[in-house]
C-alpha cells in the first residue's frame, strides 16, 4: 500500500539540513519549552490562565469561577508559579493572582486563535 505522507525515495538534502542544524536552539531551551507546554496540557490550568487573563483574582474567586475546591486551585497555582506563568501580590489579608508577563498572554492568545481555526 502506497503512503502519500512519506517520501518514496530516501534523500537527505545536506544544504537544508546544515541550515537547520545551525539555527537549532540549545537543549535547555527545548526542555524549558516542553515543560511549559506540559503545564499548558492540563485543561484546568488553561482555564485558570484564561480567567487570570480576564481579571486578577484570588484563590476564592478562581474556585468560584471554575467550581473547584480552593485546595485544588492552590495546587494548580503552585505548579504555574513554579513555571513562572503566574505571579501574586498581597493586599492586606488577600492574595491576588495574575499572569506573570506578556509572554503568557501571547501564549494564550495564539493558543485560542489556533483552537478556533
Amino acid at each position: 500500500m502506497k503512503r502519500n505522507d512519506v517520501c518514496e525515495e530516501r534523500c537527505i538534502h545536506q544544504d537544508m539540513v546544515r541550515k537547520v542544524k545551525e539555527k537549532m536552539l540549545e537543549e535547555d531551551v527545548f526542555n524549558h519549552l516542553s515543560r511549559d507546554f506540559k503545564t499548558l496540557g492540563d485543561p484546568t490550568r488553561v482555564k485558570m490562565l484564561f480567567a487570570l487573563f480576564l481579571e486578577e483574582l484570588c484563590v476564592c474567586d478562581l474556585s468560584s469561577v471554575l467550581g473547584l475546591s480552593e485546595s485544588a486551585i492552590s495546587h494548580q497555582l503552585r505548579i504555574m508559579r513554579d513555571r513562572n506563568m503566574v505571579k501574586y501580590r498581597r493586599e492586606g489579608k488577600m492574595v491576588f493572582y495574575s499572569l506573570s508577563d506578556h509572554h503568557v498572554v501571547q501564549l494564550l492568545k495564539i493558543g485560542v486563535e489556533h483552537a478556533r481555526e
